[in-house]
This record gives structure tokens, C-alpha cells and sequence, in this order.
């Protein structure tokens, strides 16, 4: 690796945010859409076969494989050998930390990858996948009702910043 190459990795670590890294991604010709939030910093060795829509989130410790290493078995009969394949993630997805999201590997628009899944087939549209591999959970439909209720019954009130006596509330009032 170059040292070019080296300080603009070390840059992206320092310098981007969340909102930010985007453009780094782009300079590596990654096709990435408007308001997202990026947590991770590397997009992989291919991030030219990587698409990301508009309003994802892609947490940290994401890893994008847009190749095939396991082909390294077959390079003393066929020198050369590499497999390729892109990812796409379509609008509005949430991409849990963790997970492994595999070439040729499409996530369909409203869509929710849970934390520690492994991608490895297309995840179709306004769906929750979760898993290893993963697999459909629910409809996005179902995800939001659940989650809507489970919110209802914490009775949440106020902005954010004033949630943490409420929920320490909720969730400890019998332990302590």
C-alpha cells in the first residue's frame, strides 16, 4: 500500500463522519445516494461494485465482499482466477452492525438487515432479514407494528436528550 493510500485511509478514520464519508466512497467510485449515514469506513477492496440508494443507514462494523477469495483453491490449475460480483442497496435500507453482505447480493428498498447477519441471496423488497444465513423474519409492515407498540408501552415523552430517566426508569424500576 502507498503511503497516498495509507494517509487517505487514516484521513477517512480521522476527518469523516457518519453524514460525510460518503464522498470518500465516491472518490473510490462507489455509487452512494443522498442522506445516509455511513459508520463504516471501508468499503472493501471493490467499492466501485457497491450501490448504495438514498436514506440508508449502514452501521458499524459492515463488511462488503464484492469478490469470491475462496477461488485461491483453484490458482495452481487456473492462475488468474477471481470471481466478481456488485452489491446493490436500494432506498431507505438499515444495514445492522455486523453484517456481512456478499456479492451479488441486491437489498430491496425499505428493507432491515439485523446486527451479525450474513447476506448471501437477495433480500426482497420492504422486508427483515436476520440470521446466518439470513433469512426473512418478517414484512416491514410487521416490523413497524411491533416496534410502534413496543415504543407505545415505554410511554416516551419529551425530545430525546431528556430519555435516558425514562427509560432507566422503565427498564430498572424493579431491579434496583
Amino acid at each position: 500500500m502507498t503511503f497516498l493510500k495509507l494517509l487517505d485511509k487514516l484521513f477517512a478514520r480521522i476527518f469523516y463522519s457518519e453524514y460525510t464519508v460518503a464522498r470518500y466512497f465516491r472518490k473510490q467510485g462507489a455509487k452512494i445516494g443522498d442522506n445516509n449515514r455511513i459508520f463504516i469506513r471501508y468499503l472493501g477492496s471493490e467499492p466501485y461494485l457497491i450501490r448504495i440508494g438514498n436514506k440508508c443507514t449502514i452501521c458499524s462494523g459492515v463488511a462488503f465482499f464484492t469478490h469470491d477469495g475462496g477461488v485461491c483453491v483453484f490458482r495452481e490449475d487456473i492462475p488468474n482466477i477471481n470471481v466478481y460480483g456488485k452489491i446493490e442497496i436500494e432506498d431507505n435500507c438499515f444495514i445492522g452492525a455486523g453484517s456481512i453482505i456478499l456479492h451479488d447480493v441486491k437489498i430491496g428498498p425499505n428493507s432491515v438487515v439485523g446486527a451479525g447477519a450474513v447476506v448471501t441471496k437477495d433480500v426482497p423488497p420492504n422486508t427483515v432479514v436476520a440470521g446466518v444465513p439470513a433469512k426473512v423474519i418478517c414484512s416491514i409492515d410487521e416490523y413497524r407494528a411491533k416496534s410502534t407498540e413496543r415504543f407505545r408501552k415505554m410511554g416516551l415523552h419529551g425530545d430525546r436528550i431528556t430519555w435516558r430517566k425514562q427509560l432507566e426508569s422503565y427498564f430498572w424500576q424493579d431491579k434496583e
